[in-house]
């Protein structure tokens, strides 16, 4: 069985620095709070909305958090007017057992997609 696991951060700025501070902090942050094994992973999607695009955020899940095995790919969301800028979406598809529970994680601005 497959599942995925919705997160998303606000990130400060538009440089590669922030990109990656803000990409750490969130997928530790859900490996966290799922139990995660990097091994179960399917999978990782990245959207950026189109004011953040410094780098790509599966270059620091690969050098810093030990994805390298994992196939991951970056998008930019749709630009929908008046929705949240600089923010950064993150979906983990895992391969887990049907009866686990992912707990989705929104940081910082995020937080307010999901009240």
């Amino acid at each position: 069985m497959t599942k995925g696991i919705r997160g998303a951060i606000t990130v400060d700025e538009n440089t590669e620095d922030a990109i990656k501070n803000s990409t750490i902090e969130l997928l530790s942050k859900m490996i966290e709070e799922n139990s995660i094994n990097i091994s179960d992973i399917s999978h990782v999607i990245f959207t950026l909305t189109n004011d953040l695009n410094a780098a790509f955020p599966a270059k620091f899940a690969r050098l810093n958090l030990g994805f390298d095995k994992v196939a991951m790919m970056c998008y930019h969301e749709l630009d929908v007017p008046n929705s949240l800028p600089k923010c950064l979406r993150i979906l983990i598809v895992l391969n887990c057992s049907d009866d686990f529970e992912p707990k989705f994680v929104y940081l910082k601005g995020a937080e307010n997609l999901r009240r």
